[in-house]
């Protein structure tokens, strides 16, 4: 979903950057768009790559495929050197403590404004409605003061707390990212191997309970 719901937001996403995500999931996922051309991964600790291809080769299959550039480095660091460079930028990160705080901050979100194309969209690893309420207002807030759209889905996924994480999304434009800009057939999920995404599911991860919807400032979705 991280790397479904932005790329299918994007009607022509061909360059990809994702910051953690060392383990090659979202890479994998990424790589299934026949648009992308290339997708760069920066991951500050190459052993989490390493680590990935000796005990997860399902996820790590993603860091041998021909379309990757993998760069060893700091996220806010490589972001420093970008502009006007990707259509699409993903934040994969773990919880903001540690080396990961720097992903949450305002100044990380007006690197990745900058380093995005004009029609560029973000989606970072957005934590949990039940859990983090105000951490997640606090990003929204900061988001908000760079990009005109802001966004917020929610997914179910088992291995996570409560069950469920979150991801924050962010356009240059103004535009629906609740609705896929492309919509899948039966035989296009089933050739890409997708497990959980499909375009119905895509727009009903933006509806949220009316909690959320009011903590974060959101539009119900009818």
């Amino acid at each position: 979903m991280i790397a479904n719901i932005p790329l299918y937001s994007h009607p022509s996403p061909e360059n990809v950057l994702i910051i953690g995500g060392g383990d090659g999931g979202v890479v994998r996922e990424v790589v299934k768009h026949p648009s992308v051309k290339k997708v760069v991964l920066c991951e500050i600790d190459e052993e989490v790559c390493n680590v990935s291809k000796k005990y997860l080769p399902g996820m790590a299959v993603g860091l041998s495929h021909p379309k990757l550039e993998l760069c060893i480095a700091d996220g806010v660091e490589y972001l420093e050197k970008c502009e006007g460079k990707f259509d699409v930028i993903i934040t994969d990160s773990t919880d903001p403590v540690g080396p990961a705080e720097g992903l949450f901050e305002l100044r990380f979100y007006k690197l990745i404004h900058k380093a995005l194309k004009p029609d560029g969209i973000m989606c970072n690893q957005g934590e949990n409605i039940w859990l983090d309420k105000e951490l997640i207002q606090d990003v929204l807030k900061k988001c908000r003061a760079v990009f005109p759209c802001v966004s917020y889905a929610n997914c179910t996924l088992a291995t996570y707390a409560c069950g469920q994480i979150g991801l924050v999304l962010c356009s240059n434009t103004m535009r629906d990212l609740s609705k896929p800009v492309r919509t899948l057939t039966e035989d296009e999920v089933e050739a890409n191997d997708y497990k959980y995404y499909n375009s119905a599911v895509h727009s009903a991860s933006f509806v949220l309970p009316n909690f959320a919807h009011k903590a974060f400032g959101l539009p119900i979705k009818s």
